[in-house]
């Protein structure tokens, strides 16, 4: 494991209101893994981190236009996202009532994520980032590798680590800077999530891995 600023760059994914705040509408389902991890706290370890060693950052956001609620099928947790308008933004091109909205920063990342440098990626639509520009702007800096962390971890962090993993980066998850829903009928997601990180990943790491590795 080599972990150094000129070929590895810090991708969170979904550091938003919805998943990480009380606040937020998947609070009741995601609020004790969220709590247990310290997910919030280590998400901003890592940013400070990155941001003190020079790494490049990136975020993958998940956000829902009202066009996407026109779909004529979704899976079981789109179904729920989009039943609850989770991430809700009123258009593409519009900010309207977007400050302080589910969709928006956790108000403690923001001076992480609005400090000029931070690269925010389009909009990932599923889970997977196959639907926004993450692989475009990490290739056009020549970025092989990638430390992974964010929320959900059975959902959003395992579809961008399968698909990053088969376009040939290597990828480190953070496994206490990410959570999952904990849902009464289909389980526990940052249970499965693990199994499946130490299957594929080429590291699975502590947030006090992480951040060691990167001084």
């Amino acid at each position: 494991m080599n972990i150094n600023r000129s070929d590895t760059a810090v991708v969170v994914i979904d550091p938003q209101n919805d998943v990480l705040s009380e606040k937020g509408v998947s609070w009741d389902l995601v609020g004790d893994s969220v709590k247990n991890n310290k997910t919030v706290e280590n998400i901003e370890r890592i940013f400070k981190a990155a941001k003190q060693k020079e790494f490049e950052v990136f975020i993958s956001p998940h956000y829902y236009y009202p066009a996407d609620y026109t779909w004529k099928f979704a899976g079981t947790l789109e179904q729920m996202m989009l039943g609850i308008k989770e991430f809700a933004r009123s258009g593409p091109l519009s900010l309207d009532g977007f400050l302080g909205s589910g969709a928006d920063w956790l108000d403690r990342y923001k001076p992480f994520i609005e400090d000029g440098k931070t690269i925010v990626v389009s909009p990932h639509k599923v889970y997977g980032p196959q639907s926004n520009d993450l692989v475009l702007q990490l290739r056009k800096r020549n970025l092989s590798k990638v430390i992974l962390l964010g929320m959900l971890a059975n959902l959003c962090v395992e579809a961008h680590l399968r698909d990053l993993i088969e376009k040939g980066f290597e990828v480190f998850v953070v496994k206490d800077a990410t959570a999952a829903p904990h849902h009464p009928e289909l389980g526990d997601g940052y249970k499965s999530a693990l199994i499946n990180f130490g299957y594929i990943a080429n590291a699975v790491l502590s947030t006090d891995e992480t951040v060691e590795a990167m001084k």
